[in-house]
């Protein structure tokens, strides 16, 4: 018997910048701008400075959502149901939740028993 190779998962993304996917680089310039209406709003008061520390701020957090997973910890109730899963995922997630007006529906397959 001659040997079987293994598929893997080559849906990966590839890399932009070295750090960057596409997906990442995306949510990290979406969050920079919104953090550049900060910076607009705070250079109009002369803080130049913190303008620039709230870009770069906003700049991670957004690469943060687009670039990591949740982690599985068996600690907590939260990460034991979403571990392994993206953050922006969730998010999203969320956010078609609270439109549905918080309602989830669960579906019940009863299985019907004989009496013998």
């Amino acid at each position: 018997m001659g040997p079987y190779n293994i598929p893997r998962n080559v849906n990966d993304e590839s890399r932009l910048l070295y750090i960057f996917t596409g997906k990442a680089l995306i949510y990290t310039a979406i969050c920079a701008a919104v953090g550049f209406l900060f910076y607009l709003i705070l250079n109009a008061f002369g803080m130049k400075l913190i303008g620039l520390i709230v870009v770069a701020i906003f700049g991670l957090i957004g690469f943060c959502i687009g670039t990591f997973k949740v982690p599985n910890i068996g600690s907590f109730g939260f990460t034991k149901k979403v571990g392994g899963e993206n953050i922006d995922d969730i998010i999203l997630r969320a956010i078609k939740f609270k439109r549905a007006n918080r309602k989830i529906y669960m579906y019940k397959i009863e299985e019907e028993t004989k009496d013998e």
